[in-house]
């Protein structure tokens, strides 16, 4: 049984459904209609047409509604298709500004076939050699990097003049000879209507169902997981109707998030704290990128150009180019239009909202968040989940702001601005269910399936020990085509 139908449940399915097994993935939403407010932002971003109802609580006892989008392939469903490897030093232990970015008990080497099966899977266009971090590669990408929109090209040229080595975004959009893209403004942040964005449903979970072996459930909530009587094996899936679904074997993919949180209300008798938590680590180590949105306007010049995500910088991944610690990422966001501004910039009139967007080329800078014991994932006794998010490593963030902002001055924009992502947005959650060598210090071994159980594995980024700088979905679906793999061969046999 998988619940959860992202980048980590998908995978699953797409590796054991070859082998026969009876495979029910449960999906607590529905699928998305694709209809033409897929590309509305007035629709998508001032009316949050498809986030989420549910609300959560902070750590302050505030309520609010999270950046949730509970469908059939996750949150890939509105993600910008970003598809980046971890560098070889995320999986090793790194001082950072704000302290210690834990290593992981695998290494680079261990993930890369799966790396290079997860881009294949996702058909991810890149050029290798280009990001002067990347990892050692055993192959090319399956399509070659973005071409850029004049605009971007421009941009790019003036960074190089700096000095910096931008490169090609890996990015999965079908772009390519036979692909449905049509190189809009609505990819990062939207659904595609036209099914050619690398998503969960697209790429995972709709070839799966091609199986006989293998259903899907939507509309079906998991609430908590019910343990047999000796507590070392699930044997069913409660849902929020109150209704029960067995199985023998289940893979837990709700997304960081969700996922503790399920494991949280699983108490038993022999599990008092939640289930797979006798290291009592569940819900701990919350992570979720520090991020902020950069926009770099030209005040006499329009930015009429389609689709401009295909450029990002990594000069200041491993240092700050002076001998300091790591700082972060930048990345091009989708293009920033005026409704997106809405919220964020109220007391603005919105003909100024309209020729800021108008005048922009939009960026992304993300900074790795340390997991910290206290940021963490609990569950109050109705059920409702408390976010306490205690953000890390902000002084490096800051720096990275401060760069970005005097290099895209260089680069001929004299206005520059910025706000940060606030904790509302969710997108890159992970840590909550760490994994490691230790039953004492995390709840999953290198597999990801739980040390205090001998049926639950857990494969979305709930099991990072570290967050890195990059976006989490190629990672998760790596490790979770490893841990699928190991299941075949394990505990199907």
């Amino acid at each position: 049984m998988v619940i959860g139908s992202g980048v980590g449940g998908g995978c699953i399915a797409h590796v054991l459904a070859p082998t026969g097994a009876r495979i029910a993935i449960l999906e607590r939403g529905t699928r998305l209609p694709r209809e033409d407010r897929n590309w509305d932002p007035e629709a998508v971003y001032a009316n949050a047409a498809y986030k989420s109802e549910e609300r959560w609580i902070d750590g302050s006892g505030r309520t609010f509604r999270p950046g949730q989008f509970y469908y059939v392939g996750g949150h890939t469903k509105v993600f910008g298709a970003t598809m980046f490897r971890f560098r070889r030093e995320d999986f090793l232990a790194m001082e950072h500004a704000g302290g210690l970015s834990p290593a992981w008990p695998i290494d680079y080497d261990t993930l890369e076939p799966y790396y290079a099966r997860a881009e294949r899977l996702f058909g991810v266009h890149g050029e290798a050699g280009a990001d002067p971090t990347e990892p050692p590669r055993s192959g090319p990408y399956p399509h070659p990097p973005l071409r850029h929109n004049p605009v971007i090209a421009e941009v790019a040229e003036r960074l190089r003049a700096q000095g910096l080595r931008p490169f090609p975004m890996p990015s999965s959009v079908q772009d390519h000879e036979g692909g449905a893209c049509v190189r809009c403004n609505t990819c990062d942040g939207f659904p595609c209507r036209l099914g050619a964005k690398g998503d969960a449903e697209t790429r995972l979970i709709d070839p799966v169902l091609q199986h006989e072996n293998v259903t899907l459930r939507t509309e079906a909530q998991v609430v908590r997981l019910r343990a047999d009587t000796a507590g070392r094996r699930i044997v069913a899936a409660e849902m929020l109707d109150g209704t029960e679904v067995q199985g023998d074997l289940f893979v837990l993919a709700a997304g960081a998030v969700n996922s503790a949180a399920i494991l949280l209300r699983s108490m038993h008798a022999r599990h008092p704290d939640g289930l797979a938590n006798s290291s009592g680590v569940v819900g701990r180590h919350y992570m979720n990128h520090n991020c902020t949105a950069v926009m770099a306007v030209r005040p006499f010049r329009a930015n009429r150009e389609p689709f401009q995500k295909t450029l990002a910088l990594n000069d200041f991944y491993l240092g700050d180019g002076a001998g300091g610690p790591p700082l972060g990422n930048l990345q091009l966001l989708g293009k920033i239009m005026e409704p997106m501004l809405r919220n964020e910039i109220r007391r603005v009139p919105r003909w100024a909202r309209a020729w800021l967007a108008a005048h922009s080329v939009d960026w992304y800078a993300m900074s790795e968040d340390l997991p910290h014991p206290e940021s963490r994932v609990r569950v109050r006794g109705d059920g409702t989940i408390v976010l306490d998010w205690r953000r890390t490593n902000m002084a490096a963030h800051k720096t990275l702001v401060a760069k970005t902002r005097r290099m895209l001055r260089a680069a001929g924009f004299p206005i520059v601005l910025s706000k940060a992502f606030a904790k509302e947005t969710p997108s890159h959650q992970c840590g909550t269910v760490r994994f490691g060598h230790d039953s004492a210090e995390a709840p999953l071994d290198p597999f990801c399936k739980a040390f205090d159980l001998d049926n639950l594995y857990v494969v979305d980024a709930s099991f990072f020990p570290s967050s890195a700088a990059v976006n989490p979905a190629l990672t998760v679906a790596a490790q979770a085509l490893r841990a699928g793999e190991h299941i075949a061969s394990t505990a199907l046999h």
